[in-house]
């Protein structure tokens, strides 16, 4: 039987302007970036968005793509720091994860989905002798407490207010 090698486990903060939302999942192949772009840019029309995805064998390189060059390079720059295997990461501006998550699950090759968010990310990065792979998010911060009869109001106003419900 052989033991396992060490692991080291650190926190990797995805840097972003504060006004731009993320989607952060698994893949497993370099059609991936193709495929999610063509998602992406059929979703909402005036999506704007860069994508990075780090190969996982081969040259394993970061593949990318994007219709916005400014969020291609901060995809690739935050795709670089993370370095796991089959991540990928998406930047959005004109949109929002809620329009496009549909689309990216039915990306044959997306595995799964960590985070699909505006707050502040830290990757949870494991690295051992083979690699490194993302074993978590800390997406935000903690609760501050629970919602009141006031709080529910203000939440039904709100997502009737940016179009979400009628």
């Amino acid at each position: 039987m052989t033991l396992g090698s060490a692991m080291e486990l650190s926190a990797v903060t995805v840097e972003k302007p504060e006004d731009l939302n993320l989607v952060l999942g698994q893949t497993h192949f370099i059609k991936t970036v193709e495929d999610v772009h063509e998602a992406l840019a059929g979703t909402v029309p005036r999506l704007r968005f860069g994508l990075a995805f780090c190969e996982a064998s081969g040259p394993r390189l970061i593949r990318h793509s994007g219709n916005d060059p400014e969020l291609v390079d901060l995809a690739v720059a935050n795709a670089r720091r993370i370095g796991a295997g089959h991540a990928f990461l998406v930047f959005l501006r004109e949109g929002f994860p809620v329009n496009v998550l549909n689309a990216l699950k039915q990306v044959p090759e997306v595995c799964g989905i960590f985070c699909a968010t505006a707050n502040p990310v830290q990757v949870l990065v494991a690295e051992t002798d083979l690699g490194r792979g993302i074993v978590g998010v800390v997406d935000g911060g903690p609760p501050l407490g629970v919602e009141t009869e006031q709080d529910q109001q203000d939440r039904r106003a709100l997502l009737r207010r940016i179009g979400y419900k009628l």
